[in-house]
């Protein structure tokens, strides 16, 4: 019989094969070098590797990664794979290896100096190996453990002083704060870049999570992380350096002026963080559609507009309330969903963790952002999970251009794609890797096949199907971009049958599944009005569809040996 971990993760993987499709896990993963060409992130061969990454802190006050209280290291770290991330966003404290009344700390040591006798305990029986252990070798020995699953790990330094991020008071915001010495944090990130130098499966080091507070301006910004970048890269040239901007990582807008000057080149990146609470409850006492235009536009001009300067960008963190009742997240995230599939961005999701040992003086603190439940043992929402998996596939960038780019409807509030299940079945949301490809004639308005050019997406009527057919174009066939979103896709209803005048927009039927048509809602003014349902986003690829079968055959053997048991 299967113990509970082996059911979980042959359940997940299941799930990751069947619903996900197939993202891009290379093959080695856990030993592959990074670089960048442009704005990609690209492996040795010069093909693209998609960073599809779960943040798993390790900064708090403990110093230990959450969770090994509750799992075994390797039960959650097979898990994450299972989940299919392919990496993990590692974050560390500074003091953890700077400061010898830190450094010098068992995890015992660590938990008994908090009074955390209960979180010691589940240690023990789950993790007893690391009880004993410096707090630096549990570190290690959690990322040998994610490098054994094939997951790559980027080193995140996320404050220096142990704690939860962030306040702009907290002292550990900016540079020359009472916990930000610039000396120390440098030596800090040299040490941590030459410990792991040969460490194949720790592909990049972040410099430091969300720079903030009254300290911050430009000037140091490029002194500074100019010279943290040039350190790590001298004590471990193999790893990707990856700079944060200022205002809690949501502002690189300075780089547009004046760029970054380094000894080296194609190894450096850029990471944003963005959430919805960045704008306050915008998204939920506003339109949606005039929001997510308004704040989508606003990230561009912030960070997004480095991808057309040649640089990458990481949005290494995002993430909702996963118990799915806050509106403010619920609007966002179709939203970021729709920009992050756009542009095909690497990503750091927000997060693993079911709870805390400790987080603001609370004991085992439930974080209703977690990926995983409390207890660790399975999804907290696994609607919410198979909604992020959809953005683990890689779309185009180098090694994926064996097609001529086409479009895919993709539908972020679901993750699914328009597919065609066969010829005699109406079109419905499916796996995106199974989607159609199409093609999308602007000035005309024509959705067609790409294979099949002479068949034309047609409106039906409300409530009714959508169907492929001729002729082609007539108002039924004529598609518009019709929100400030440009997430509402319209055709004129006035020839339509049964359905009288005006617009009918793509939208998603009662039964969850079928794609039909009816009237256009919350396209402006309305902040009461959810249009989620009828947000698709036109997504260019260039993905032969050989590549699925190409990636089935790069999944890891774990993976595959999972899957068959499972069928």
């Amino acid at each position: 019989m299967m113990s509970r971990s082996s059911l979980l993760t042959a359940w997940l993987a299941f799930g990751f094969v069947c619903h996900c499709a197939l993202h891009h896990v290379p093959a080695g993963a856990a030993a592959v070098t990074l670089s960048t060409a442009s704005r990609w992130i690209v492996d040795e061969g010069g093909n693209r590797v998609k960073l599809t990454c779960v943040n798993w802190p390790s900064h708090l006050e403990p110093m230990l990664a959450e969770g090994l209280n509750k799992r075994p290291i390797g039960a959650i770290a097979a898990d994450v794979a299972a989940m299919g991330f392919n990496c993990v966003r590692l974050t560390w404290p500074t003091f953890m290896v700077t400061n010898a009344s830190y450094s010098s700390l068992t995890v015992e040591q660590s938990f008994q100096r908090l009074n955390l006798t209960d979180s010691l305990a589940g240690i023990r029986a789950n993790n007893p190996d690391v009880v004993d252990m410096k707090l630096i070798d549990a570190f290690k020995s959690l990322v040998s453990s994610l490098g054994d699953n094939n997951l790559m790990v980027i080193l995140d330094n996320h404050v220096s002083k142990p704690g939860w991020c962030c306040s702009p008071s907290d002292g550990n915001g900016f540079f020359g704060d009472g916990n930000f010495e610039p000396d120390v944090w440098v030596d800090g990130l040299t040490r941590m870049a030459t410990m792991f130098a040969g460490v194949p499966n720790v592909v990049g080091m972040s410099l430091r999570n969300e720079l903030r507070g009254p300290r911050q301006n430009s000037n140091d910004w490029y002194k500074y992380m100019q010279r943290g970048a040039e350190a790590v890269h001298a004590a471990n040239p193999r790893v990707l350096v990856i700079l944060s901007g200022l205002s809690f990582d949501n502002d690189l807008a300075f780089l547009a002026s004046r760029q970054v000057t380094l000894s080296f080149a194609r190894k450096a990146a850029f990471e944003v963080h963005w959430y919805s609470f960045s704008n306050g409850q915008e998204w939920a006492s506003g339109n949606p559609n005039e929001v997510c235009a308004r704040i989508g536009a606003s990230v561009s001009r912030r960070a997004l507009y480095l991808l057309d300067q040649g640089w990458p960008v990481i949005l290494s963190e995002f993430g909702v309330d996963n118990r799915g009742g806050n509106v403010n997240d619920n609007r966002y995230y179709g939203c970021a969903a729709a920009v992050a599939a756009d542009l095909d961005l690497d990503w750091a999701l927000w997060t693993l963790q079911g709870s805390y040992y400790l987080r603001e003086g609370v004991l085992d603190l439930d974080e209703v952002y977690g990926v995983l439940d409390r207890a660790w043992s399975g999804p907290r929402n696994a609607t919410a999970l198979r909604r992020v998996q959809a953005l683990q596939r890689p779309l185009r960038g180098p090694g994926y251009a064996e097609a001529a780019p086409y479009e895919v409807l993709f539908h972020p509030a679901t993750g699914l794609c328009v597919v065609r299940p066969s010829l005699t079945r109406p079109l419905e949301l499916g796996p995106c890797g199974e989607t159609e490809a199409w093609t999308y004639a602007q000035q005309d308005g024509r959705l067609t096949l790409r294979d099949s050019p002479m068949l034309c997406l047609h409106a039906e009527g409300a409530g009714r199907s959508v169907r492929l057919g001729l002729p082609c174009p007539d108002d039924r066939s004529h598609w518009r971009l019709v929100s400030d979103s440009k997430l509402h896709i319209a055709a004129n209803a006035s020839s339509s049958s049964g359905s009288g005048t005006g617009m009918l927009c793509l939208d998603v039927g009662a039964d969850g599944r079928s794609v039909v048509t009816n009237p256009c809602r919350c396209l402006s003014g309305d902040s009461s009005c959810d249009p989620e349902s009828q947000w698709f986003k036109l997504v260019t690829s260039s993905r032969s569809v050989a590549a699925r079968e190409m990636l089935l055959a790069q999944l890891p053997i774990k993976l595959q040996s999972t899957k068959i048991r499972s069928l």
